[in-house]
């Protein structure tokens, strides 16, 4: 295998292939805070891509309930557990390494266990084997809403005078979880795909499957650690989320101007305003290139207020979350990676400049490349109650930002109070 650099694990790794990177890097963030579960996103792609014979069960997009809910039923419980079987107590993060400027190379430190790359080898340096993972059952993929809005959590009740809702976090819970292809830096599929009908496009890094040499084998599907690549029956052949790349490459002429990013259609379709997707440059290395106007660098590098998911499996997933702030940390942390804590402190309380990129989700069917913010009249104080359990009051100021297309033309702008407007005393509706 050859040597990989991994800026979410802050060090090298192993994978099949050479490093290889995209001009610019699709990748999105999902602030689940705001998410409703009303899955007007599922069925958005639903309705678009796999309403034909074949694909009756897949859900390139979808929304689940954790901790119990999950499609295929227990895809990440069941990964977690087979990758500490191959590493036991491996999952951990240490300090991160410096560069050579003293500064930190991994934003959440240092990944100490093995990846699913690397623990697919078992200490065999010839095995055939290049990803750990495993092939869900058809059961297992039967009920997409399984344990839908299922709370984890003792039984509470009057009897023992304790509530159910308590700030930092709750002691009963649930959150959703918002997933699709996350169109990753060295995806588990492309790695484990004997045909090399997988790959990325160097112009967006969207990850996709060549329906003409795909045999069906499968593989793709045992090694995707989110399970977002499926297999139709009717086809034999693999399919999976393609990003709507017609809409990232502006070729949809009855939506917008040529040429011009549009969002994919689970993002437009979002009712909840939790989704923010973009399109990201970046280095020959792979890094990102240093952009703090891009509201997605911003986010993601600038802040590191939005997360990968389940980052120690190794394939530097381009999806990025806004943990929940009422969950235990101990539960987010296994999922999201060590940069939690610092995240929902930011996000409980957010600063001046945070606060006002925040308005930016859901505002616009075009991709924002650039933000600028314009400063306003001091609107509130507010006291807000940090998940570390300490009292912080919050500014609140009305600013105005504004957000900016791929040609450098502003398409939105809005701002952090948002503007009401009483009706006349008479109407139609006038009683």
């Amino acid at each position: 295998m050859a040597q990989v650099y991994n800026w979410h694990l802050g060090r090298s790794m192993e994978y099949p292939y050479e490093e290889q990177h995209p001009d610019r890097q699709f990748a999105f963030v999902f602030n689940i805070n705001r998410c409703i579960a009303c899955q007007t996103c599922t069925m958005a792609c639903k309705s678009t891509w796999t309403f034909g014979p074949g694909q009756e069960y897949m859900w390139w997009n979808n929304v689940e309930s954790k901790p119990f809910g999950g499609y295929p039923q227990g895809w990440d419980v069941k990964l977690l557990g087979k990758l500490e079987q191959a590493n036991p107590g491996g999952q951990v993060w240490g300090e991160a390494e410096e560069d050579e400027s003293g500064s930190p190379r991994g934003p959440y430190g240092k990944y100490a266990g093995k990846t699913i790359f690397e623990a697919a080898k078992d200490g065999a340096e010839d095995s055939p084997q290049r990803v750990l993972g495993y092939l869900p059952s058809e059961e297992e993929w039967r009920h997409p809403n399984i344990h839908e809005e299922t709370a984890h959590g003792p039984v509470l009740g009057p009897r023992d005078g304790s509530h159910s809702v308590e700030l930092p976090a709750h002691r009963v819970w649930y959150f959703y979880l918002q997933r699709l292809c996350n169109h990753c830096t060295y995806p588990g599929c492309l790695a484990a795909c004997p045909r090399k009908a997988i790959y990325k496009r160097d112009e967006d890094g969207v990850v996709l499957v060549d329906q003409e040499r795909c045999r069906g084998y499968r593989k793709c599907v045992e090694a995707c650690p989110y399970k977002k690549a499926m297999y139709r029956p009717t086809t034999r052949t693999s399919e999976k989320c393609i990003a709507c790349y017609p809409r990232l490459e502006g070729r949809d002429p009855e939506l917008g101007e040529s040429g011009v990013p549009l969002e994919t259609r689970c993002m437009t379709a979002c009712v909840g305003k939790i989704r923010m997707q973009g399109l990201v440059r970046t280095e020959p290395s792979g890094a990102w290139a240093n952009d703090p106007g891009n509201p997605l660098y911003y986010l993601i590098q600038e802040r590191k207020v939005a997360l990968p998911l389940y980052p120690q499996f190794g394939t530097e997933p381009n999806g990025y979350y806004i943990p929940p702030r009422w969950v235990p940390a101990r539960h987010l942390e296994q999922m999201f990676g060590p940069g939690v804590e610092a995240a929902l402190e930011q996000y409980s309380c957010p600063d001046r400049e945070l606060l006002a990129v925040l308005q930016l989700f859901r505002v616009s069917r075009i991709v924002l490349f650039r933000f600028e913010i314009e400063k306003g009249p001091k609107v509130a104080e507010v006291e807000v109650t940090l998940p570390s359990g300490r009292k912080k009051t919050q500014t609140i100021y009305n600013d105005t930002v504004r957000g900016f297309d791929a040609r450098g033309q502003e398409v939105v702008r809005v701002t952090v109070e948002e503007p009401t407007f009483e009706r006349p005393s008479r109407h139609l509706n006038s009683i």
